[in-house]
C-alpha cells in the first residue's frame, strides 16, 4: 500500500474547517491592520535560500529539501515565507511603490527535521511583511497585529517575549564578548557550536544541546552591547507595546534562528501543550534586501505555524465546535420526488442555502440517518402528497419538530431558523 510521506499529514474534511477558522481569522486580521495577500512560488532557486535566510543557519545546512530540475539547476523547496517575499519585492520593484508595503501569506513549507508533535516536514505557516518602515512605530504594528491574531483564536495562555539583537554596529562588539566568553569552553561543545564560533558566534545562544544551552546561559547579554540607536528603538518599542496594552517580557536569551534579524526580535510562547514552544515569532530585518544584492529597504514580519497553533488551540480548550454540514437535507420518497428534491436543492444552493439531496436511492429512513450523521439541521421530505400540494414536510432535527412549508417559500424559512 502506499502510504503518505513521513512527516507529512492529511486535513481530512472533517478537521479542515478548523484549519479554516484559523485562516479566516489570519485573513480578517491582517485586513483590519491594511495588509494584503501575496503568493509566491512553492521552490525558488537555491541561492535565493542561502543569501537570505543565511547559510550558517540549520536550515540551510540540514533541513532543506534541495534537488536539480530537469535543466540541471538547483531548487529547493521553500523552508520558510520571508525570502520569497523579499525576492518578489526585489524582482517587481516594489520599492517604487507606495511605502510602507504590507503583505501577508498563507503558505506551505517544508523542511526535513525529525517529526514531532507540532512539526512536520511539510508544515503550514501564516506570515506578515512590512517593508519601508525603519522605525519603532513598524516593529509595534507588526507585533500588536500578531497580539491581536492569537486574541481572536482565543489564546489566553500565550506569553511575548521580546529582545534587541542591535545593529551590524553594535553586533560587532557583541560578537567579539561572545567569542571571548566562549573560547575556552569550546571542547565541550557541539560540532555544530563549534563551526557558529567562527561565522556567527550568536547562532551558538540557539543551540539546543543540553552541554550548549548551560553554557550560553552565562554568555553576555546583547542588551549590554546595544549602541545608542539600537536601545532608543528598543525602549521605543517597549513604550508602543506597553501602550496599546500589550503585555510582554524581555528575554535576553531570544536570538531567533535566521541570519538576516537586526534589532527587534520576539517570540509569542506556549507550554500549553507541553514542553513550551514558540507559536509565532519574528522581528526586523533591515539588512536582508542587502544580503540579495539589492538596494537596503528596512523591514519587519513574523510567522505562526499552524499545526502548533492547532495543538495550542486544542490544549486550551479554544477550537471551535464541530463543523456543521448542510442546512438543509431533502428526502424523497420515490423516483418523482427524488427528481422535484434534486431540482429544489438548485433553486436552494442558488439562494445560498448549502443542501443535499439523495444520490444512493436509499429508504426514506437511511436518508434521515445519512442526515443525521452528516449535520444537517433540518430534513425536507417530499412524498406523491407534498408534489401535490406543491409543500414539503421540513422536520428541525435539533428540535424535534415539524412543519409544513410551501417549495416556494422553503429558502426564506430556512434562512430565518437556521
Amino acid at each position: 500500500m502506499i502510504q503518505i510521506p513521513k512527516g507529512c499529514k492529511d486535513v481530512l474534511p472533517s478537521q479542515a474547517y478548523l484549519w479554516q477558522y484559523v485562516e479566516a481569522a489570519a485573513r480578517e486580521v491582517a485586513a483590519a491592520y491594511a495588509f494584503k495577500e501575496i503568493r509566491t512560488p512553492v521552490f525558488e532557486h537555491t541561492e535565493l535560500f542561502a543569501r537570505g535566510v543565511g547559510d550558517t543557519t540549520d536550515i540551510v545546512n540540514k533541513e532543506m529539501y534541495t534537488f536539480l530540475d530537469k535543466g540541471g539547476r538547483s531548487v529547493t523547496l521553500r523552508p520558510e515565507g520571508t525570502a520569497g517575499v523579499a525576492r518578489a519585492f526585489i524582482e517587481h520593484g516594489l520599492a517604487g511603490s507606495a511605502l510602507p508595503f504590507k503583505a501577508y501569506y498563507l503558505i506551505s513549507a517544508f523542511r526535513y527535521e525529525r517529526p514531532q508533535a507540532g512539526r512536520l516536514r511539510e508544515f503550514h505557516q501564516f506570515g506578515c511583511e512590512l517593508y519601508g518602515a525603519a522605525g519603532a512605530f513598524a516593529d509595534a504594528e507588526v507585533i500588536t497585529l500578531a497580539d491581536a491574531f492569537l486574541k481572536r483564536l482565543g489564546l489566553k495562555k500565550v506569553e511575548l517575549r521580546l529582545n534587541s539583537i542591535g545593529c551590524k554596529r553594535c553586533r560587532a562588539r557583541y560578537h567579539e564578548a561572545l567569542k571571548a566568553y566562549f573560547a575556552p569552553h569550546l571542547g565541550e561543545m557541539c560540532e555544530d557550536c563549534r563551526s557558529r564560533y567562527e561565522k556567527n558566534p550568536m547562532r551558538m545562544l540557539d543551540c539546543k544541546a543540553e552541554g550548549c544551552k548551560r553554557l550560553a546561559a552565562g554568555a553576555p547579554r546583547m542588551l549590554d552591547y546595544l549602541c545608542d540607536d539600537c536601545r532608543a528603538h528598543f525602549e521605543q518599542v517597549k513604550a508602543l507595546l506597553s501602550g496599546a496594552g500589550v503585555a510582554y517580557t524581555v528575554d535576553p536569551s531570544i536570538v531567533r534562528g535566521l541570519d538576516y534579524y537586526s534589532r527587534t526580535v520576539f517570540e509569542f510562547v506556549s507550554d500549553a501543550a507541553g514542553a513550551q514552544g514558540t507559536v509565532l515569532g519574528g522581528g526586523r530585518y533591515d539588512t536582508l534586501l542587502e544580503q540579495m544584492d539589492s538596494k537596503p529597504v528596512p523591514a519587519v514580519g513574523f510567522a505562526a505555524g499552524m499545526e502548533r497553533l492547532l495543538l495550542v488551540m486544542e490544549a486550551e480548550g479554544v477550537l471551535p465546535a464541530s463543523d456543521m454540514g448542510a442546512a438543509c437535507y431533502l428526502a424523497g420518497m420515490d423516483d418523482a420526488s427524488r427528481r422535484r428534491a434534486f431540482l429544489l436543492a438548485q433553486e436552494l444552493r442558488g439562494a445560498g442555502i448549502p443542501c443535499e439531496t439523495d444520490l444512493m436511492e436509499r429508504s426514506v429512513k437511511a436518508q434521515f440517518k445519512y442526515a443525521d450523521k452528516t449535520g444537517a439541521r433540518f430534513v425536507a421530505v417530499l412524498g406523491e402528497r407534498e408534489l401535490a400540494e406543491g409543500a414539503a414536510e421540513v422536520k428541525d432535527l435539533r428540535a424535534s419538530s415539524s412543519e409544513r412549508v410551501k417549495f416556494g417559500e422553503l429558502a426564506d424559512y430556512i434562512k430565518r431558523r437556521f
